[in-house]
């Protein structure tokens, strides 16, 4: 299986404080959302969007896009490093 990149990376907070977590595939992405108590309407898009990116039926960019949105949503968006 390859991954299905996307650039620039999108950085979200983690659990440990001061540590950023650099997402820059749709499977990572994917892989942060589940890690996410909460879930808004936006995470919901970007789990979908990731899920079709990693079928190929989506762009990878687009799978960037509704992260970085669900991410925004929930506060979980850092600005780039």
């Amino acid at each position: 299986m390859s991954l299905h990149w996307f650039n620039p990376p999108v950085y979200v907070r983690t659990d440990r404080p001061g540590l950023r977590f650099g997402v820059s595939h749709a499977e990572g992405a994917a892989e942060q959302l589940l890690r996410w108590t909460k879930r808004g309407p936006k995470w919901k898009q970007a789990i979908e969007t990731c899920m079709a990116a990693i079928e190929g039926d989506v762009p990878s960019q687009d799978a960037r896009r509704a992260f970085e949105a669900a991410a925004k949503e929930e506060s979980m968006l850092l600005p780039p490093a």
